[in-house]
């Protein structure tokens, strides 16, 4: 409601003038005296609850390591570190979240694979390119496993069966496009086998699916060495190969897929990022405090525990690391036929 004072309480002020001054006061106001439209102030960073987005649900692998360094953190910055999971829309609704967060350092993303395929299967228009690339944490190869008493002793056998008899080989380790999907696509093209070659079977992800090959409904599963390690150790699956560069330090038996001649690699990887232009004094303080973590004999300890690899890359190497696994996803993408417009 607009409302003119009486005179006598203003009589020294004209109208006009009065009412610019009301105006003026009114927007000095409303305008922020130290929000986002200024300088981020780091003399002091951090002063305040720093949270962790976790774009996957409570429990699973990429929780548990967002909550150990979330913990870390804490300890090491001396300020509250807390973990957000925020899912939905196969990971990019987390995501999106972090991506698009103030950049004031006090909200990072622990980043997965997904952020090298969902754009190219039109399921976010997010890229590495609208992050702060901040640190990788994890890199689990891909593995072929199979039955103890599976017919065939090597990866050279196994491919051999499917040239003879395309289309009648059985695999699983997730959902149709996800992970492990696209990591026996760009296997099988890497090995000169159309993809169509081994029939996927989808399930909702690597623990169903090796129920499904325990049982013998299936006759192959594509996903990381330690989500199948107890059945490994207890001798009732065999790993065929991995889909990394050199053999697992912890499964040294292992041998890779390049071994036999078909130049392959792929990796679930995990990382920290940072909204796009964060300041450099925060990225350095961040990055200091998590090379400390990483170099730890607790952080060793829970990785191992836990079955997942070390892979530790920083700033420039991670984004390079990232530009070259975008690349890489669009061809075997396109090739799958799974590829979209966001």
């Amino acid at each position: 409601m607009n409302r003119i004072l009486p005179s006598f309480l203003v009589p020294w002020v004209p109208r006009d003038a009065f009412m610019i001054l009301i105006m003026s006061l009114l927007l000095s106001g409303c305008s922020p005296q130290s929000g986002s439209s200024g300088p981020i102030s780091t003399a002091e960073y951090p002063t305040k609850t720093i949270t962790v987005i976790c774009p996957w649900k409570a429990g699973g692998g990429t929780d548990r390591v967002s909550r150990f360094l979330a913990d870390s953190l804490k300890q090491a910055l001396d300020v509250p570190c807390v973990v957000q999971n925020k899912t939905g829309g196969s990971g990019a609704v987390g995501h999106s979240s972090g991506a698009h967060a103030k950049a004031d350092g006090y909200t990072l993303t622990m980043g997965t694979f997904e952020l090298s395929t969902m754009h190219w299967m039109g399921i976010s228009d997010l890229t590495y390119k609208d992050y702060t690339p901040l640190m990788q944490v994890n890199a689990d190869a891909a593995a072929i496993i199979v039955r103890q008493d599976a017919p065939w002793k090597s990866l050279e056998e196994m491919l051999a069966h499917v040239r003879a008899n395309p289309g009648k080989v059985q695999m699983s380790g997730t959902a149709t496009g996800g992970a492990w999907d696209l990591a026996r696509a760009g296997f099988q093209l890497a090995a000169d086998l159309p993809v169509e070659a081994i029939r996927w079977i989808p399930t909702e992800g690597s623990a169903p699916s090796l129920v499904e090959l325990m049982g013998g409904h299936i006759d192959a599963v594509c996903c990381s060495v330690p989500e199948a390690a107890t059945q490994i150790e207890a001798g009732e699956l065999r790993v065929l190969c991995v889909m990394s560069g050199d053999r697992l330090a912890a499964y040294p038996d292992m041998p890779t897929c390049q071994e036999s001649g078909i130049e392959w690699e792929m990796v679930g990887w995990r990382g920290l990022l940072l909204p796009p232009d964060t300041p450099d004094a925060i990225v350095k303080r961040l990055s200091e405090a998590l090379t400390e973590i990483t170099q730890s004999a607790s952080y060793k300890s829970f990785m191992k525990k836990n079955g997942f690899g070390v892979e530790v890359k920083h700033g420039q190497d991670f984004e390079a690391f990232l530009r070259s696994e975008d690349a890489k996803w669009e061809q075997v993408i396109e090739a799958t036929g799974y590829a979209r417009e966001p």
